[in-house]
C-alpha cells in the first residue's frame, strides 16, 4: 500500500517507528499538501459568496492551481520513500569497491530530487495563500495563516533534506548548483511566508 493510501494513524505509527521510510522528507510533503489543501478551502468557501464576486474568477483559478499542488505534493511523500530506498543500498556497497562511488552519486542525485521539487512547490503554494489573504473569505482568514506556515514548513524541511544528499556528492559543481538554487528559493519565500502569517496575525491581535 502507498504511504499517502493508509490512514492518518497508520502513517503517523509508521513514521514514529524505527525505520528510515517514511521520515523527513516524506513527511515535510505531507504538511505541504495539508497546507494546500487548507488554501483550497478557503477558496471553495470563498467562490459561490456574493460578498466575493468581484475576486471570483481569480480565487476559482487560484483554487485549481491548489488543487494540483496538493496532488503533486502527496505524490513526492512516495517519491521520496522511492528515492531512499537504492541510497540506503549504495551506502551499504563495501567502500573498496569499485563501483561505489558512481552508484552512491547517481543515487545521491535521484534523493535530491524529491527535496527540490518540493522546495518549487512549496514555494508556489505560499504564492497562492498571499493571494488568498485579500481575496479569500475573511472568515476564514486563519486557515491562510495556517496553511502559509504548513507550506513554510515544507519549504524548511525539503531544504535540509536536499542538503543532507548535496553534501556528500562528488561532483560540487553540481551540488553548489543546487544548493545556490534552492538557498534562493527559501530566501525569497521564508519571507513572503512569514509576511502572510503576520498579517493575519494581526487582523486577531
Amino acid at each position: 500500500m502507498d504511504l499517502t493510501e493508509q490512514s492518518v494513524a497508520a502513517f503517523t505509527r509508521q513514521l514514529a517507528a524505527k525505520t528510515p521510510i517514511p521520515g523527513g522528507g516524506g513527511a515535510s510533503a505531507l504538511v505541504g499538501a495539508l497546507g494546500a489543501a487548507l488554501g483550497s478551502m478557503v477558496g471553495r468557501y470563498t467562490v459561490g459568496n456574493p460578498r466575493y464576486a468581484a475576486a471570483e474568477e481569480e480565487v476559482t483559478a487560484i483554487l485549481a492551481q491548489l488543487e494540483v499542488l496538493q496532488e503533486k505534493l502527496l505524490s513526492l511523500v512516495e517519491a521520496d520513500a522511492a528515492a531512499f530506498r537504492p541510497l540506503s543500498r549504495a551506502y551499504a556497497i563495501p567502500k573498496d569497491d569499485p563501483t561505489r562511488g558512481e552508484v552512491l552519486e547517481r543515487c545521491l542525485r535521484q534523493a535530491a530530487e524529491p527535496p527540490m521539487e518540493l522546495l518549487r512547490l512549496s514555494c508556489q503554494a505560499i504564492e497562492l495563500h498571499q493571494a488568498l489573504l485579500d481575496k479569500g473569505s475573511a472568515m476564514l482568514l486563519s486557515d491562510v495563516g495556517t496553511g502559509v506556515i504548513f507550506c513554510w514548513s515544507a519549504l524548511y524541511g525539503a531544504w535540509l533534506n536536499l542538503k543532507v544528499n548535496t553534501k556528500p556528492m562528488a561532483d560540487r559543481a553540481y551540488a553548489e548548483g543546487l544548493n545556490a538554487q534552492a538557498d534562493a528559493l527559501v530566501e525569497r519565500y521564508w519571507k513572503v511566508a512569514d509576511q502572510v502569517y503576520e498579517a493575519v496575525l494581526k487582523r486577531y491581535s
